[in-house]
């Protein structure tokens, strides 16, 4: 009779803890259809402007197209194996992998694709318990979770720049599709 408390609380919380899991399992499956979508997007908008204007800036202090290129790149490695994976972060200032230097736009493009990659098999075998797993992001207190998201703003926010560089010259950029 006594084991019968127990239980019961036992079967509650697997009652109240499978819909949670569930919703966790599936924000990561969701998570990664966005991303995969992001993706496709990003690659057609690098794919579609010309090489000879990947050094291109908007205005003198911003990052050029190619720039904004491959900092989506070190962003994505940076949240998805250093945040949410758990490796020691690359250094931004020396890095060379994500430095325009002598690459070519086919290089950089090959560049970005490997670390979508790598980015998403990594999110594929991610615990969705740790989503609620907190850590410091630039002095502020975010979940893993919010890094998800944030990921998927910052991915938006400089390919939103890439587009503006393509209007800028001349260019039409590739049909925005939904859910990207």
């Amino acid at each position: 009779m006594k084991q019968l408390p127990k239980a019961i609380c036992l079967i509650l919380f697997c009652l109240l803890a499978s819909p949670l899991s569930a919703q966790q399992n599936e924000f990561i499956s969701d998570y990664l259809e966005r991303l995969e979508q992001s993706r496709k997007y990003l690659l057609l908008v690098a794919e579609t402007m010309p090489e000879e204007q990947y050094g291109f800036r908007a205005t003198p202090e911003s990052m050029s197209f190619a720039e904004n290129f491959l900092h989506i790149g070190y962003a994505l490695d940076w949240h998805s194996q250093s945040l949410l994976g758990g490796r020691e972060s690359r250094e931004w200032k020396t890095d060379l992998v994500y430095k325009v230097g002598e690459k070519s736009k086919a290089e950089m493009i090959a560049v970005v694709d490997e670390t979508f990659d790598a980015a998403i098999a990594l999110i594929q075998q991610f615990d969705p318990v740790q989503l609620t797993d907190h850590l410091d992001y630039f002095g502020l207190d975010r979940s893993k979770r919010q890094i998800f998201l944030l990921l998927s703003d910052h991915i938006t926010h400089h390919r939103g720049q890439m587009l503006v560089s393509m209007r800028l010259n001349g260019l039409t950029p590739p049909r925005y599709v939904l859910f990207q």
